[in-house]
């Protein structure tokens, strides 16, 4: 942050009190509706509310007047927030005549954030953060470390229960928020400590200075509780080396640049390995932009011209000789084997939707497209020799890119909707919307044959795949379309490839399939063919995941009987608990069969417990961190021994084998 901007920030933030908050209309509406402000009610909402707590606190962090956020998981599964922000204004509001506290709290879109003198930039501009949380908590209590006093006010659903109370003198500012969700209205209300942990890792590389401690007062089976520290000094040039750690780098230099162009304050940290997959982050004022947006797209132009303009005046035999090959070097070439994070913070964001996933600031595309064409250039003339390696691979990604078009023309030559095009071995439903159908990806011809006869023909339809498919993670892209079973689940999808100016772009028009669902045994074999489908997704066809379409069958692992009671146990928890209730808690003289795969059962009994829209149990894939995703799918997939070996020494003792 330039020292001109600070300056105007301590002018504007002198006098950081009641006038400063306005007020939008009231609460009600956010109890109705909670799915409106906070996504859903289920696990990804019940986390969410921390992280509308702690973007309050790193807030006030980008302000300039906070630097250590501590968030604690309480043994009741209460979360407390604590900063050493300036602490919520407490002073009488003008308009409202209650305090400002209460206000803040109990009024939707009320907040510092609509006065553009309190905060330069913030996350939460739709001033739904805080007051939402209570809205959602059966109780919550403010305490505020202000003036030397500690000021206190606690409500229940988004009520309050007593006044705005002074209870005590202290030395500390800023604001300690506790809030206990609503389990009437939230599915469940156990937070995990590894969720909160991703978000808050995240938070301390995107805001280089900040201390985030995490603590879990939860003991575990051991009696053990967990904290974790989070703290980058480096900012974003330490994030890019953690999402990428597990790949082997072109070279070891990060590509860096913070500046601040046309008011727009920018950082960008870029890494360039030898895998063939393009990974981009974006993040504005901290909210991860999933979708992209203006400042991506300014980004990729200015990368693309620059490099271009380079390669041409320096690499110009290469590039002749790619002319004479007919190879035209384009866009995504650039692109292979990128990873990159970009963080950008505008005063006045303006994303498409409460969800905050696509930019539409215009003007911000041209300042990210200079900032980048300036600092890459330079490192360009700085570098020769990396700079090198990047046209090499450029022009062994533009050779790969004609060769991955052949290969997929021959794929794709008839239409996937027309029927002549699709693999021999899906057996299709007869229903023709897309909406209605659902595809079953199995494992083996066995399998394959009992789902084949179990289905319901009129709207799911089987695709049975052989053994263990492409690692697509340490492939390149034509070598994929190469492989069969991986063409076979592209056309059976009707998923098309470079329609557009980006030929790995996947197109979904013409997709089949509202619902793939992947129907593996339950095994080692089976997991390791769901990670593998999985990455195949994940790296080629994104959307399916992030548009909810991508789902795993969990089949049981049992099937008990005492007397003439029976039932399909899908864990061995369920297992003991039906042993318990029906056989008070003893192996002598209940029968259990395992199942070790789909071929054992009959076609009758995989329809009853797999698949069956009324009985089965299906897990939805989602990607609730990209940037962790990243990390783990290239650790776990990837040519990197050593991060993997770490992993699973780290993770070994949860893992249940069958001997």
């Amino acid at each position: 942050m330039t020292t001109k901007a600070m300056e105007e920030i301590q002018k504007n933030n002198s006098e950081y009190s009641a006038s400063n908050i306005q007020v939008l209309e009231g609460l009600e509406a956010v109890r109705k509706r909670p799915a409106m402000y906070i996504g859903d009610i289920s696990k990804k909402g019940l986390h969410h509310l921390v992280y509308e707590t702690v973007d309050n606190s790193i807030d006030e962090a980008l302000a300039g007047y906070c630097s250590a956020i501590e968030v604690t998981i309480n043994e009741d599964n209460s979360i407390t927030v604590q900063d050493n922000g300036r602490g919520i204004p407490v002073d009488m509001h003008e308009k409202e005549h209650k305090s400002a506290l209460e206000v803040v709290m109990t009024v939707l879109h009320a907040g510092g954030k609509f006065d553009k003198g309190s905060y330069k930039v913030s996350g939460g501009l739709h001033g739904v953060g805080v007051s939402c949380v209570n809205a959602l908590s059966k109780k919550m209590v403010s305490q505020v470390f202000r003036d030397g006093k500690i000021y206190r006010q606690e409500y229940s659903c988004g009520k309050p229960v007593t006044g705005v109370e002074i209870v005590g003198e202290t030395e500390l500012r800023g604001t300690r928020q506790q809030f206990w969700p609503d389990d009437e209205i939230f599915t469940t209300t156990t937070y995990e400590y590894d969720i909160l942990a991703n978000r808050m890792r995240e938070l301390a590389y995107l805001n280089a200075g900040i201390s985030i401690l995490l603590s879990d007062k939860r003991p575990d089976e051991e009696g053990n509780t967990r904290e974790e520290r989070f703290y980058s000094e480096g900012g974003l040039r330490d994030f890019v080396q953690y999402i990428d750690s597990s790949r082997s780098h072109l070279f070891n230099d990060v590509i860096y640049l913070n500046t601040e162009k046309q008011g727009v304050p920018i950082e960008i940290a870029v890494m360039y390995n030898t895998a063939y997959t393009e990974n981009l982050h974006s993040y504005v004022n901290n909210i991860n932009t999933i979708e992209g947006g203006t400042h991506l797209q300014g980004f990729r132009t200015a990368l693309t011209r620059t490099l271009k303009a380079y390669a041409e005046t320096q690499c110009v035999k290469e590039l002749e000789k790619l002319a004479k090959n007919h190879v035209e070097i384009s866009g995504e070439d650039f692109r292979e084997g990128l990873t990159a994070v970009i963080s950008i913070k505008v005063a006045e964001p303006q994303f498409e939707g409460q969800t905050k996933t696509k930019l539409g600031n215009s003007e911000v595309a041209g300042a990210v497209q200079q900032a980048v064409s300036e600092a890459l250039s330079y490192y360009l003339e700085e570098h020769p020799q990396e700079a090198k390696l990047i046209v090499d691979k450029v022009i062994l990604a533009a050779t790969a890119r004609v060769a991955a078009r052949k290969a997929r023309e021959s794929v794709q030559r008839k239409s996937p909707m027309g029927g002549g095009g699709l693999p021999g071995k899906l057996a299709d439903c007869s229903d023709k919307d897309a909406a209605n159908c659902e595809l079953f990806i199995v494992e083996g011809d066995s399998a394959g044959g009992s789902a084949k006869q179990g289905r319901s023909r009129q709207f799911q339809a089987i695709l049975p795949i052989r053994g263990k498919i492409f690692n697509v993670e340490r492939v390149m892209w034509h070598k994929a379309f190469e492989h069969e079973e991986v063409n076979n689940i592209i056309q059976a999808l009707g998923v098309r490839f470079g329609l557009g100016e980006d030929s790995k772009e996947a197109n979904y028009e013409k997709l089949r399939y509202y619902k793939t669902i992947i129907m593996t045994d339950a095994d080692v074999d089976g997991s390791h063919i769901d990670t593998l489908l999985m990455t195949l997704f994940y790296r080629y066809m994104p959307e399916l995941i992030q548009n909810g379409h991508l789902f795993i069958a969990t089949p049981p692992l049992y099937r008990c009987r005492v007397g003439k009671t029976e039932e399909y146990c899908y864990t061995e928890a369920d297992r003991l608990r039906f042993m318990e209730k029906y056989n008070n808690g003893k192996e002598e003289g209940m029968f259990t069969q395992r199942y070790k795969g789909l071929g054992e059962m009959n076609p009758g009994q995989l329809w009853e417990t797999t698949m069956n829209p009324e009985t089965r149990l299906l897990k939805q894939v989602t990607i609730e961190d990209a940037a962790r995703a990243d990390y783990v799918f290239s650790m776990l997939m990837g040519e990197d021994v050593g991060p993997r070996r770490e992993f699973i020494e780290q993770n070994a003792t949860f893992a249940n084998i069958d001997a």
